[in-house]
This record gives structure tokens, C-alpha cells and sequence, in this order.
């Protein structure tokens, strides 16, 4: 399977994913759900990733990445069929959970398979274009998402869905059957997090995580920042969307910073200027200025995740691959499971500028401890 397809099944996911999410909690919202509960929502995506990425990760080391990502789309696809049948909290909950499964199976079996495709010298190159595809869904997603949800129905964008997830399926069947199955004695659970001793493993799953968290903390909560802010459904999409374009943007120009400056400063850079933009968002009452510290944020948290991929995956033991990218998922969902609801809790407490501050101020503060780690070694 050559690139392009790998980049066009993690695109239609993306698109999935990020035209839904905004929805769900703006529906939670139209049901009366305190802060809290929408914080529990939102984790809810991240619980069975951080139970089963491993354990998928192991699967796909051992029978192949085909059937992982048709099953992943299959989920997504039940996903959105739950709340577009019923109008209630419950299959909000239920959406997320199914689309919280796609996501064990549909990235790790995508990286997993970009990687085994890709030499060291271009793997840089082909998990930017990962990356820039996953941008390019986090641009699309929410702009359709908000359009469908504003002038039809936010039914109408689940059915939008289902019919990206039934293609997905289709051009799933383009990945190659497994190979001859790896025979290894199966690792432990304790085996898996011993791996943390890795130290380009550990820094690579740290910056993720706090990355991933980051942005799910604007998908999740902003949407209700800009409705306190009297924003329209499509205005919160547009500038979600310009956040996702500038992701898009870094990610496609990332492998030639790479080759001018040390990919430890690249990463520490990018993750202070996401965090001063978290800090300054909240206040800030011009909707081109909100727009402009989103493309910021967008630029900021944008670096991240291709080069922890390519660290993750330059670090493992080359039977275990799938492993470790589960490994990362599971440090990632784990991230996204505890910060949704304590953001939620701080909504609740001190309102939602708290959110974004907090959120800023931890961005800010992890990425000075990054900075002085590297140093120490």
C-alpha cells in the first residue's frame, strides 16, 4: 500500500473525528449538562484507548494492520449511527466510547504500517505527512461539522459520518493481508512500561501527551468559550478550523525546520508559544484576535506530535512496534481522560477562562521542565 492511501484513510478518520467532537459537546450543552458532565464526556473518548492501545498494539505486531483499521471504521460508523437515532446524553456517552474504540485501532495500525514503509532517512518525511493529513482533517472536520450543524441539524452531521466511515471501509480493503505471523513469547503488561526506560521513548511520550491534551482542551471547551463570547456555530468551526490549517501548515514545512534546528528546541519552542497563546485566548474580544492566537496555538502544538511518532518509532525494538505506537496511544488517551475533567471541574469552579488559563499556564510550565531535562542530559 503506497502512501497516499495510508494518508487518505487517516484523513477520512480525522474528518470523522473532528467534525463530531465540537458537536457533541455543543449537544451536551443544548441538554443541560453542567461543566463537569461535559468534561466526563469529553474523557470518555480517551477511556478504552488507554485500557486497550497496548494490548492493539500487540495484536496488530502479530496479525497485521488490515483488519484493525476496517474494524476501527466499523466503530466509528456504530458511533455516529448511536446519537443520530437518539436525542440524549447517554448516546453522547455511548458515541464516544465506540469512537474512543476506532481510535485504538485506526491510528496504531496507520503508524504502524507508515513505518514498516518508510527507511530512517524519509520516516521524518512520511510522519509529517501523517500529521499534515491528520491537520487537514482537523481543517475540514469541524467546517463541515459547523455548517451542517447550524443551517440543518447536528443529526445530519452523523449521517455525513457514516458515509465517510462506509467509503473508509472500502479503500480499507487496500492495505495489504498480514505477512508471516511474528513468533515471539507474548510481553507482559510489565514488559510494555518497562519500556519508559527508554529515554527518547519517555520524552517522546511526555510531549505528546502534553500536546494531544492541549488540543483537545480547545476542541472540547472553546466551542462554549465563543458562545459566552456571543460567537455563531459557524465563527467557533471557521476558527477550530483555522487552529487545524495552521497545524496543517507547520506540519508540511516541519521536515526542513528539522534539518536547521535541533529537534529538542524545535519541540520546546513550539510548545512555550502554544502555551502563551492558551494564556492570552481567553481574553481577548475581537473575533480576528481569537483567531489569530488560534492559528498560533495551531502553529505551536503542530510540531509535536509527527516528531514524538518518529521518535517512538526510531526507538523500538523492531518486533515491537506496534507496541510502543500503542504504548504512546495509551500515554496520550491517559492525558485525555484526566485533563477533560479536571478543566471541567475548573469550569465549574472559577468559570471558563480558568480553563484556559490553567491550561496555558501547564503547557508554559512543561515545556520549561522539557527544556531542562535536555539539558541535564
Amino acid at each position: 500500500m503506497n502512501l497516499r492511501w495510508i494518508l487518505l484513510l487517516i484523513f477520512l478518520f480525522q474528518t470523522i473525528v473532528n467534525a463530531t467532537r465540537p458537536v457533541i459537546t455543543l449537544s451536551a450543552d443544548a441538554f443541560g449538562a453542567s461543566f463537569v458532565i461535559i468534561g466526563i464526556l469529553t474523557s470518555s473518548f480517551a477511556f478504552l484507548p488507554l485500557i486497550f492501545s497496548i494490548h492493539a498494539g500487540k495484536i496488530i505486531d502479530k496479525f497485521g494492520d488490515r483488519m484493525p483499521v476496517v474494524f476501527g471504521f466499523t466503530a466509528s460508523i456504530a458511533g455516529m449511527i448511536v446519537p443520530a437515532i437518539f436525542t440524549t446524553i447517554w448516546a453522547l456517552f455511548a458515541s464516544q466510547l465506540l469512537l474512543g474504540l476506532a481510535n485504538i485501532c485506526i491510528p496504531i495500525a496507520l503508524q504502524n504500517l507508515l513505518g514498516h514503509q518508510s527507511t530512517a532517512r524519509n520516516r521524518d518525511y512520511f510522519f509529517s505527512m501523517f500529521s499534515l493529513c491528520v491537520a487537514l482533517g482537523a481543517v475540514i472536520g469541524p467546517l463541515v461539522g459547523g455548517y451542517l450543524s447550524e443551517h440543518i441539524s447536528f443529526q445530519m452531521v452523523y449521517i455525513f459520518c457514516i458515509v465517510i466511515g462506509v467509503i473508509s471501509i472500502v479503500f480499507s480493503f487496500r492495505i495489504p493481508r498480514a505477512g508471516e505471523k511474528v513468533d515471539r513469547p507474548p510481553t507482559k503488561l510489565v514488559d510494555s512500561f518497562k519500556l519508559f526506560e527508554n529515554p527518547l521513548v519517555r520524552k517522546a511520550l511526555f510531549s505528546s501527551a502534553l500536546v494531544l491534551y492541549s488540543k483537545d482542551i480547545f476542541v472540547a471547551y472553546f466551542p462554549l468559550l465563543g458562545k459566552q463570547m456571543h460567537l455563531s456555530t459557524s465563527a467557533i468551526g471557521w476558527i477550530i478550523a483555522l487552529q487545524g490549517l495552521a497545524t496543517m501548515f507547520v506540519r508540511f514545512i516541519l521536515p526542513k525546520l528539522l534539518e536547521t534546528y535541533k529537534r529538542d528546541t524545535v519541540l520546546f519552542m513550539s510548545i512555550l508559544v502554544a502555551g502563551i497563546a492558551f494564556l492570552l485566548l481567553p481574553f481577548s474580544h475581537s473575533v480576528y484576535l481569537i483567531a489569530i492566537f488560534a492559528i498560533v496555538m495551531g502553529l505551536g502544538l503542530g510540531c509535536g506530535q509527527p516528531i514524538s511518532m518518529t521518535t517512538t518509532y526510531n526507538a523500538s525494538p523492531p518486533d515491537r512496534t506496534g507496541e510502543v505506537l500503542g504504548l504512546r496511544i495509551a500515554t496520550n488517551r491517559f492525558s485525555q481522560l484526566i485533563a477533560p475533567t479536571f478543566f471541567g471541574l475548573i469550569g465549574g469552579s472559577i468559570g471558563m477562562v480558568g480553563i484556559f488559563l490553567f491550561s496555558g499556564v501547564f503547557l508554559v510550565g512543561g515545556s520549561l521542565f522539557f527544556r531542562k531535562h535536555q539539558n541535564n542530559e
